[in-house]
């Protein structure tokens, strides 16, 4: 039997074709557990009931980080995203040094996104396409202009100083790119500038840094309005 059963599978071995399908129900990622490697097996039977009580507890992922981007890889960003439902009311001129900051009816979640004119020389902040707040600013000279495009907000630290420039503070800072372009609260005047950074009167930049998270976008343009013609004027 054993001599019959030799020849059939010589015989028949080259039409044979052996193969596996591995099918993935489910996947747990722990991003801030360091788990070691099992040893040993556990029964079928004990695993899946392992699996079931960590997806019940496990927390959800963390955002990914955002890619860093140096001051000339700007992203595109899609206009959709800066629609403008309400614009705050400001009365009279605005000045350097000045800014206004009114949450009032605002929502208080949604997408934060931060818009910079460097020819207007302005700032504002929506929430959920509503402006809640707007400063003016300074911005970078002609040899070291302020980069325009679209940068996440890849660090924030409330307590900083320039690693450049002489130790500088820089409170409130918020880092946009990895060659070192800020937004942070600066002593606004007419006739300074920047570094290529943003600068905001510091109390101005400590509301924005407590409405912000890593990832919300700045927007930088050089006089491109947004469309406003459908917000409504709060106040």
């Amino acid at each position: 039997m054993a001599a019959f059963l030799k020849s059939l599978v010589k015989t028949a071995g080259p039409k044979l074709a052996i193969g596996g399908i591995v099918a993935v129900t489910g996947l747990v990622v722990f991003a801030s557990i360091d788990r070691p490697a099992f040893e040993g097996k556990a029964a079928p039977e004990a695993a899946a009931e392992k699996s079931a009580d960590v997806a019940a507890v496990a927390p959800p992922p963390s955002p990914a980080k955002p890619v860093e981007r140096r001051s000339d890889q700007g992203m595109a960003v899609d206009p959709g995203a800066l629609r403008v439902k309400r614009v705050l009311k400001i009365d009279g001129p605005f000045r350097h040094g000045d800014h206004a900051w009114d949450e009032n009816g605002a929502p208080a979640t949604g997408p934060v996104i931060i818009t910079v004119d460097l020819r207007a020389q302005t700032l504002s902040v929506f929430r959920a396409g509503y402006e809640i707040g707007a400063a003016v600013i300074l911005y970078g000279a002609t040899d070291k202009p302020s980069p325009k495009g679209a940068f996440p907000i890849m660090a924030k630290r409330a307590d900083y100083y320039s690693r450049t420039y002489d130790n500088a503070p820089m409170p409130f800072a918020q880092r946009l790119t990895s060659d070192g372009v800020f937004i942070h609260g600066s002593d606004v005047q007419w006739g300074r500038g920047t570094h290529g950074c943003i600068g905001v009167p510091v109390a101005f930049a400590k509301k924005l840094f407590g409405v912000t998270k890593v990832g919300d976008l700045v927007v930088i343009t050089d006089g491109k309005m947004l469309d406003v013609s459908q917000a409504q004027v709060n106040g």
